[in-house]
């Protein structure tokens, strides 16, 4: 169930979204150069919040969209949005979702708590990881370590902004962008550069 807290900012999402586009929150940072990644997309594992782990080898030749997320956000509401999309896309894209409190103390929730609230408010069925760390520090996730440094991803150093930054992988396994929060995953722009 959602907190009256949680609903307010379900309500309050589109204004939120469209006052962030103008701020960090709407940055978007490309591959320009098309380059490529020094460590393979294809070796990083990621732990489900069932425990089970996920070997992004099998995600070769399709695109991959890495989102950091939180339950008590402004952006929470990309949840449907996410799910949507992949309902839509989901034999060309797979959406793993990264629960992290990095901003804010915005996902207090533990791993169980978590997946309840996506699965009842949302009807999240697309992979949600581990609670886990996805700014820079010495706790970072080792997928959020490869998506943030160039030594490995072979240009990127732009971590994520706030809650719900998005990163997109294209079907070779390179980096291609970092998509800000207030940037819908189902913006017309967006959805050029995931069926491109």
């Amino acid at each position: 169930m959602e907190t009256f807290k949680q609903k307010a900012l379900r309500f309050m999402y589109p204004m939120i979204r469209k006052m962030g586009q103008s701020s960090k929150n709407g940055v978007v940072v490309k591959n320009i150069k098309n380059a490529v990644p020094k460590t393979s997309f294809y070796s990083l594992r990621a732990v489900l919040n069932n425990n089970q782990e996920i070997d992004f080898n099998s995600f070769a030749g399709k695109k991959v969209l890495l989102v950091n997320t939180a339950s008590n956000c402004g952006y929470t509401g990309q949840y449907a949005e996410l799910q949507s999309l992949h309902e839509k896309l989901g034999d060309q894209l797979m959406i793993i979702g990264f629960p992290a409190n990095d901003f804010a103390s915005q996902e207090k929730g533990n791993d169980a708590e978590i997946a309840q609230f996506c699965q009842v408010n949302y009807g999240v069925n697309f992979p949600i990881a581990k609670k886990g760390v996805v700014v820079k520090n010495a706790d970072q996730q080792a997928v959020y370590q490869w998506l943030t440094d160039s030594k490995e991803n072979g240009w990127n150093n732009h971590q994520p902004d706030w809650n719900f930054g998005k990163y997109l992988v294209n079907e070779e396994g390179k980096l291609i962008g970092y998509f800000g929060p207030s940037i819908s995953p189902l913006d017309g722009d967006f959805l050029k550069v995931i069926k491109k």
